[in-house]
């Protein structure tokens, strides 16, 4: 009996990413995760350094004055095991030791019952403030409400929570990060022609702002067709790449791919160098260090919008100072993205 070529690569996926992954994550926080490297990526980190300053603090959220006193404020972290919050809390702390105020970080590590235990020993030692990473959005409100109804106010950073008041929420700006993305897919990779397919996660709200921009910028050229538009389960490595697979036998013009996230992306290269379709490019969110690589190697993988955990920390700890201190915030700050392309490089 013949085998059908789209399951002759399924099975290829299977054999290569049978791999067991730790912890079953929030969805909501699937866009921006690392997935474990399965295969080799250039050493392009040994000669290219990263030339993309972080962006300015948006102003909204900066305190006229120092803090007033030395404020006692509580962090509960989706996770310390993603490069994004590690790089999270390092803003957050800094900041926190700028601004001379008190800080208690802890980490839900993906269980939702751990963070809301956390919240109610927040509550209970009665600290001036709350910031958020939630492990679920939905799971988490019983404890925003909590801290509500205790007058202690709760900001949330990355994500946020789906009910209870929060303050403010700081978050990537992701439909920005989408059209970025898009617009230098259609002008320096299309050239305003072309098939483009999108592997998406379509149930998480962060996903859908950055499949909203990148449409919008792909919008603006008319001989640039979305062709596919499908989810990736879990936006995994693992699982993109036979639905990348799947696309490209069902539509062999396509002329470039958009990853919503790391693994996402790096799944799709995976299944193009498996089928050795060296004509598609793909364009992805995140950039961290193993897409940097391929990025600077000059690979099919051309260009990615980056976000700032950094500056989501010293943020999300200026805001909480600023209510503090008595003044106002907006319900959403938005953190830009930047681009990252091979001119984002320079050699060491």
């Amino acid at each position: 009996m013949t085998r059908s070529p789209v399951r002759f690569f399924q099975a290829i996926a299977l054999f290569m990413f049978a791999i067991g992954l730790a912890g079953c994550r929030n969805p909501a926080a699937a866009p921006h995760t690392s997935e474990a490297t399965n295969g080799t990526s250039p050493s392009a980190s040994a000669h290219y350094t990263l030339n993309l300053p972080e962006p300015p603090e948006p102003a909204i959220a900066i305190p006229s004055s120092p803090a007033k006193r030395p404020y006692r404020i509580a962090v509960s972290l989706l996770t310390r095991d993603d490069d994004f919050y590690i790089t999270l809390e390092k803003g957050l702390r800094e900041e926190a030791a700028k601004e001379g105020v008190q800080l208690t970080v802890e980490s839900g590590d993906k269980d939702l019952n751990k963070q809301i235990n956390q919240v109610q020993n927040f509550v209970a030692q009665k600290y001036d403030a709350i910031i958020l990473c939630p492990v679920d959005s939905q799971g988490v409100i019983s404890a925003v409400t909590l801290a509500n109804n205790a007058h202690i106010p709760v900001f949330t950073a990355d994500i946020t929570s789906n009910g209870g008041k929060i303050v403010s929420y700081i978050a990537s700006d992701n439909v920005q990060g989408g059209r970025l993305v898009g617009e230098y897919a259609a002008k320096n990779l299309l050239h305003g022609k072309g098939e483009v397919a999108i592997l998406d996660l379509s149930t998480v709200t962060s996903v859908q702002d950055r499949v909203r921009g990148f449409k919008q910028a792909i919008a603006q050229y008319p001989g640039i067709r979305i062709v596919a538009d499908q989810d990736v389960p879990g936006a995994k490595r693992e699982n993109a790449l036979p639905v990348a697979t799947d696309i490209l036998t069902a539509h062999p013009h396509i002329n470039l791919i958009f990853g919503i996230n790391d693994p996402v992306a790096l799944g799709a290269l995976s299944a193009l160098q498996q089928l050795n379709n060296k004509a598609v490019m793909v364009v992805g969110f995140d950039a961290g260090p193993e897409a940097q690589n391929y990025i600077a190697s000059g690979s099919q993988l051309k260009a990615e919008a980056i976000q700032y955990p950094h500056l989501i920390g010293k943020t999300a700890i200026d805001a909480v100072v600023k209510v503090l201190n008595g003044g106002t915030v907006p319900p959403k700050i938005a953190i830009p993205t930047g681009l990252v392309t091979q001119a984002s490089f320079i050699k060491k």
